[in-house]
């Protein structure tokens, strides 16, 4: 009888460790994201994303003087074919494996919930979860709240492993390198220390090409330089935030505004490319792609603009591609997403709750597997 309650007892044990490694197996293989990139296309409208070249704009030779390039590069009969012409990379691979969101032409709505409409306010809500309202202006003044970088940056195993590389200089301030310890590299600022020959080449290069807008670096550069850290540095969290797509708009050059819009899908493409090829990222990295703010669309001067005298400007768009987001593609209806849902979603592919100061907007559950 001692033999027979022992043996019962060693079964119950076993049965317990068994389960228990079950569920410890459930939890590594349902949850495989190990690595986040979020990616910022600074101004990009919802409208050039689902359906491609806007044909005001395209047409007329004050915004695309050589019209005639212009069409033969971006146009087609379709809104569907102009913009797989415009982003390939978005609407062949994103869309058919990940989501996106922001059509608001099939009823899917993402907007910004700061009352600003522009840059800064837009990249501390994306970073903070956070509409604050004393982040008023687009001054390189350090952002007083903590980011969902500056939060990961501090947990057990990530320290050291967050990383920000910027075509502008502001967003330095926006992740405040100085208070949360962030490696970010933004603007011509020189890559250091200097550990290749890439990091050489890329600071001569840096060093020797004029940028066309103040404070802000070419965005293949930004590309790149952000590329030989992730190969090298292997980050498991990194923000790479183009620049040039905003200011070309702002400059009224439509045509060389869907050229950068294009230029970055390619990299945006080689990056995934990439991504799959290293042992670190295959199948463990997701990626969050976003714009800081909308702009105008009608009359087409507006289009140059954003801000709160620019109507829709607070309208946005966000795509999201993974090992655990579901690939449901574009969206239709659904709940109306914000900006400051961004960060939390951000953590908690990376299976963290994010918590500080301020309050933060609440992670996105579609974006995640159950």
């Amino acid at each position: 009888m001692k033999d027979l309650y022992s043996r019962s007892c060693l079964l119950c044990l076993l049965l317990i460790l068994v389960a228990g490694t079950s569920r410890a197996q459930n939890r590594t293989t349902s949850h495989q994201t190990e690595n986040v990139i979020l990616i910022t296309l600074d101004g990009v409208r919802w409208q050039e994303v689902f359906a491609g070249a806007d044909s005001t704009l395209l047409f007329d030779p004050v915004y695309s003087p050589d019209t005639a390039d212009a069409r033969r590069k971006f146009w087609a009969r379709t809104p569907t074919e102009r913009r797989k012409r415009l982003m390939p990379f978005f609407w062949n691979i994103l869309v058919t494996q990940g989501q996106l969101y922001g059509n608001r032409l099939k009823d899917s709505k993402v907007n910004v919930s700061n009352p600003y409409w522009f840059s800064y306010p837009g990249y501390n809500e994306i970073l903070a979860g956070y509409a604050d309202e004393r982040i008023n202006s687009n001054d390189k003044k350090n952002n007083p709240n903590t980011t969902v970088l500056e939060f990961l940056n501090q947990q057990p195993g990530l320290k050291g492993k967050v990383a920000v590389f910027s075509s502008w200089n502001v967003i330095e301030a926006a992740v405040n390198e100085e208070r949360s310890g962030i490696y970010a590299n933004s603007a011509l600022e020189p890559i250091a220390p200097v550990r290749s020959e890439t990091d050489s080449l890329l600071n001569h290069m840096m060093k020797n090409i004029e940028s066309d807008f103040a404070g802000v670096r070419p965005d293949f550069l930004t590309y790149y330089a952000a590329l030989n850290y992730l190969k090298r540095q292997q980050p498991r969290a990194l923000f790479i935030s183009f620049d040039e797509t905003d200011d070309l708009a702002h400059a009224g050059r439509y045509a060389d505004h869907l050229r950068m819009l294009q230029t970055l899908d390619r990299l945006m493409g080689d990056l995934w490319t990439t991504l799959q090829q290293l042992p670190q990222y295959r199948n463990k990295t997701s990626l969050l792609i976003t714009t800081d703010h909308g702009r105008g669309h009608t009359p087409k001067a507006r289009w140059k603009d954003h801000g709160t005298k620019t109507p829709d400007s607070y309208q946005m768009w966000l795509a999201a591609l993974g090992p655990d987001t579901p690939p449901t593609g574009e969206q239709s209806g659904g709940p109306v997403l914000f900006q400051n849902q961004i960060a939390a979603t951000l953590a908690r592919l990376m299976g963290y709750e994010f918590r500080c100061e301020h309050p933060v907007g609440p992670p996105i559950p579609a974006v995640l597997k159950p």
